[in-house]
């Protein structure tokens, strides 16, 4: 809960910079937009991590009927951050870096803007976050692997005539 605070506080500071554009224009209206809609995406977050599971399914379900309509960045990065909501019922990293992928990558000719930036930030924390979980899987295979051999050196000892 403190990494995904912390990570919403360093976005709304980032989208706040974006309006530090030096020249008006057709992209510094665009990044003006998308920082607003970074920031209502972070307070939309808090405010859905703060409801009961019944209201939170609901607006999974909201928020996957607006992403079948408009496939847009706003729609794959708003589904994206349910899905990564902590200790909900609904919780699927794979998934939600999976709406991810597409726009956390560069490949675009121009700087991104705080969208994308938004979306390659929380991209980040949720492979990381897969990672950890890999690992721990893999850690407790290794474990029960190990408890394994100590149970057949016990059986080993207590079967050897005495």
């Amino acid at each position: 809960m403190i990494r995904i605070a912390a990570v919403l506080s360093f976005t709304v500071a980032l989208a706040g910079c974006a309006n530090l554009a030096p020249f008006p224009g057709a992209s510094s209206v665009r990044e003006s937009r998308e920082s607003r809609q970074v920031i209502e995406l972070i307070a939309y977050a808090q405010r859905v991590a703060a409801l009961q599971a019944e209201e939170q399914q609901r607006e999974l379900n909201a928020s996957t009927q607006m992403l079948s309509k408009d496939r847009g960045a706003y729609g794959r990065v708003r589904l994206a951050l349910l899905l990564a909501l902590p200790g909900t019922a609904f919780n699927d990293d794979t998934r939600a870096a999976g709406l991810l992928d597409s726009l956390a990558g560069a490949g675009a000719s121009e700087p991104p803007g705080p969208m994308q930036q938004f979306a390659g930030l929380l991209h980040a924390q949720i492979s990381e976050r897969l990672r950890e979980q890999r690992r721990t899987a893999q850690l407790k295979e290794q474990l029960e692997a190990l408890k394994a051999v100590e149970r057949n050196i016990i059986e080993r000892e207590q079967a050897r005539p005495r």
